[in-house]
């Protein structure tokens, strides 16, 4: 039998036609955000709320004391129970979320940017100064993070400001060595070189082509790094490195609750389960958009 043109080309139509629903159906899969993006992004929306508008959420004054209300359980009156004053946890705690992420998002900038700076002039420049920059890194990278922190706050002593910019810099040499790999991978590429032979200058090479393909990297980075930063500001406040009780920040409010830990355990509770669901959220909101970002 001698197949007709037409009919070949009408069963390939159809096959087409069979196979589009499917492809559209994977298409969508591919663009829904996963369950455990959405949780993360709930949480975030509350976390801002919170931190831009805490009135709204629990109005009333955190410093305010109350002594005779101290030690109180978490009641209808006290959602989170009260501390050895008095104050109200669940207030102090709400407060609290516009210190920590601020603390956090200053302390990713500030490592984000001097990753980007040592990253691309690894990457970027000649072969010494990427030799020298990487040894650099090397040396840095030799300290645990929490410790290279300590060190900075053991110089310049201990405060918010301090510990904020300790923690920058203790997460900028990792931020540097993934920068540097994703710089490598695209001053090679066709468009750049096309664009170095049409005399395009450096800068412009660099804000037009270069920051753009690594801009991606540095915001799933971001995302990422807020979370850390925020665990490891509420760990030297913990210490008495960063903000100092009865300011209600949430590494402070652990400090202070420390004591009474056995007795009365809303006192840390609380604030370390804010600590945990904040960075938890940023964390796996950077996992959802780095694995989109391969998927893509």
């Amino acid at each position: 039998m001698i197949s007709s043109p037409l009919l070949s080309e009408g069963a390939a139509s159809r096959a087409e036609l069979d196979r589009a629903p499917g492809r559209r159906r994977a298409s969508a899969r591919r663009r829904a955000l996963p369950a455990t993006v959405v949780i993360a992004l709930i949480v975030l929306a509350f976390l801002l709320v919170a931190a831009i508008w805490p009135d709204l959420i629990a109005p009333g004054d955190p410093l305010a004391i109350h002594p005779r209300d101290a030690f109180q359980p978490p009641s209808a009156q006290h959602l989170f129970g009260t501390d050895e004053s008095g104050r109200d946890i669940f207030t102090r705690v709400i407060h609290g979320t516009q210190a920590s992420l601020l603390i956090g998002v200053t302390a990713t900038a500030i490592g984000i940017g001097l990753g980007l700076v040592f990253g691309l002039l690894a990457g970027l420049g000649p072969r010494w100064v990427d030799f020298g920059t990487t040894r650099l890194l090397e040396v840095m990278f030799a300290f645990p993070g929490l410790l290279l922190a300590l060190l900075f706050i053991v110089i310049y002593g201990p405060g918010v400001v301090t510990s904020t910019i300790a923690v920058g810099l203790s997460t900028a040499p990792g931020y540097a060595r993934l920068i540097r790999s994703q710089t490598l991978q695209v001053r090679d590429a066709p468009y750049l070189e096309a664009s170095r032979v049409l005399g395009r200058s450096s800068v412009y090479r660099l804000t037009r082509h270069l920051l753009p393909n690594v801009a991606g990297t540095l915001f799933v980075l971001a995302t990422l790094g807020v979370g850390q930063s925020i665990v490891w500001a509420s760990a030297l406040s913990y210490l008495g490195l960063g903000a100092v009780p009865p300011s209600p920040e949430w590494g402070a409010m652990l400090s202070a609750g420390r004591t009474y830990i056995t007795s009365f355990w809303w006192m840390t509770f609380f604030p370390g389960l804010f600590i945990v669901l904040s960075a938890g959220a940023t964390t796996l909101l950077g996992r959802g958009l780095q694995q989109r970002k391969r998927a893509s």
